[in-house]
């Protein structure tokens, strides 16, 4: 979600993270290449007349002809920022190679700069990448937590370009831990994701035409975390600009809870408790599973109470209840509970009618007007899945839509895949079980092929990391 933050770094690695997450890119616009066409190849051959391609809405916009569109390439060329999407995929997650085409990379008009990536300091930047073989389709995605435009690229940029589709993808208008300071009023900030993504989808498929001489057959949203909830929020608000979507983990936002300023407090509480020992330890852990965090998910707590428990807990609220703490700014980290204005004793149920006020205006329902596939992990304890997607699947039935819905419950896998490499023997990575849903939802799409019933997904007890990495069954 949320915590796709950019985390908050030990004492040692602080200051080479921030130089990191400040860094920006200068992207020099490589000499087209001299290989022919092959067969299948776009119009006018590799890489055609960049130039007149024209995204529609932009303030600026600068096109390369790339040799290589997946970071195999872009690393090296700068067409992409590493510490984007640093900690969200396996460390031995392989990048395809072999996809030369355009990129293109801009901004729509804005009045915010949280986004400094290219020296230009401005947010609502994208990116859209148009692979010489293209499939037909268009995949749009938002970016997890507060991340820039690139967040997506191992995940989701690199295989979708592989198999043919065109890329593109958003900032979502905001980037960084301060990005609730932008917008006048609570919810602001998170209700531009979601215009930032329909803006940009609009958009794309104006520059698939363009640049391909016919619209996409296909146009699918995909993302995790928050960018798994604008692919929920697009669904639900603007079917008419997709074919499906791929739910990644998706946030839940609902006036009246689950929401995450529902089930992050009692981390905040009950963790230090239960993390300190002693006779109160056992109540505490019991208050926690109560909460939703699962049993069994104990040994991914105290990474979470470092990294993402009360720094999401903080400027989320900040967003949406900026008056909890009055003129202070997203609390004080880390406070004792019982301290003034803390966010360990945040409690959105007594909280005044504007912050749920503040919280509709981002909320879903689950009226998906098109196909959507969801998974989420069975020990993510950052969007407890109890409290998250389960939730969202009943909400989709209650409304009406159960027919459009597949949900997979992912057995040992985790909000975070690059916890894979510490935790090998007891997690799972969903990168391959996304890619699986992605197929699914494809041929539910081309063929009428109907998905494998909602399930949970069994964590096979003899496989190996390398086969979790690379296949994620769905069921018959």
């Amino acid at each position: 979600m949320l915590s796709h933050l950019t985390p908050r770094p030990r004492p040692c690695q602080r200051a080479a993270s921030v130089l990191l997450s400040l860094a920006s890119l200068n992207l020099a616009v490589p000499t087209a290449a001299a290989t022919p066409p092959a067969a299948g190849a776009a119009p006018g051959g590799h890489c055609a007349g960049p130039r007149h391609i024209i995204v529609p809405g932009a303030a600026h916009q600068r096109a390369g002809c790339l040799a290589e569109l997946t970071t195999a390439g872009t690393v090296e060329s700068g067409h992409t920022d590493p510490a984007d999407w640093a900690g969200l995929t396996p460390k031995s997650l392989a990048a395809p190679v072999g996809v030369p085409g355009i990129q293109i990379d801009g901004y729509f008009p804005d009045t915010s700069a949280t986004n400094t990536n290219h020296g230009w300091n401005h947010d609502a930047q994208f990116v859209i990448r148009l692979p010489d073989r293209w499939n037909g389709g268009l995949v749009v995605a938002g970016t997890p937590g507060n991340r820039e435009q690139y967040a997506n690229d191992p995940a989701i940029s690199d295989w979708v370009l592989s198999r043919g589709y065109a890329y593109a993808a958003t900032d979502k208008g905001n980037t960084g831990l301060t990005f609730h300071r932008d917008g006048d009023r609570p919810g602001d900030a998170i209700a531009e994701w979601n215009s930032r993504l329909t803006q940009l989808t609009r958009a794309a498929r104006a520059v698939v035409a363009q640049r391909y001489h016919r619209p996409p057959t296909r146009t699918l949203a995909t993302g995790m975390s928050n960018g798994g909830y604008l692919v929920r929020w697009q669904l639900e608000n603007h079917p008419e600009l997709y074919d499906g979507g791929i739910d990644w983990e998706g946030t839940l936002w609902r006036a009246d809870g689950p929401n995450p300023l529902t089930f992050l407090p009692p981390t905040l509480r009950h963790y230090p408790v239960y993390a300190a020992g002693g006779p109160a330890a056992e109540g505490a852990g019991q208050a926690m599973h109560a909460a939703g965090y699962p049993a069994g998910s104990e040994f991914l707590w105290p990474y979470h109470h470092e990294v993402y428990w009360d720094l999401t807990q903080r400027i989320y609220r900040e967003e949406l209840d900026p008056g909890f703490d009055g003129s202070a700014e997203a609390g004080t980290p880390y406070c004792p509970t019982g301290s003034p204005a803390c966010d360990a004793d945040y409690d959105y149920a007594l909280r005044p009618a504007e912050v749920r006020r503040a919280v509709e205006r981002i909320a879903l329902t689950g009226r998906i007007g098109k196909p959507l596939i969801t998974i989420h992990g069975t020990l993510d304890v950052l969007l407890p899945i109890g409290q998250d997607s389960d939730v969202y699947a009943r909400m989709v039935h209650r409304a009406g839509r159960g027919g459009l819905h597949r949900y997979y419950r992912v057995e040992a896998g985790t909000h975070t895949d690059s916890l894979v490499d510490a935790f090998p023997d007891r997690l799972r990575p969903l990168v391959p079980c996304h890619r699986s849903a992605f197929t699914a939802l494809e041929g539910w799409l081309a063929h009428s092929h109907m998905p494998p019933a909602s399930r949970t997904v069994p964590r096979p007890p003899t496989a190996d990391a390398a086969a979790l990495l690379t296949t994620c069954p769905l069921g018959r």
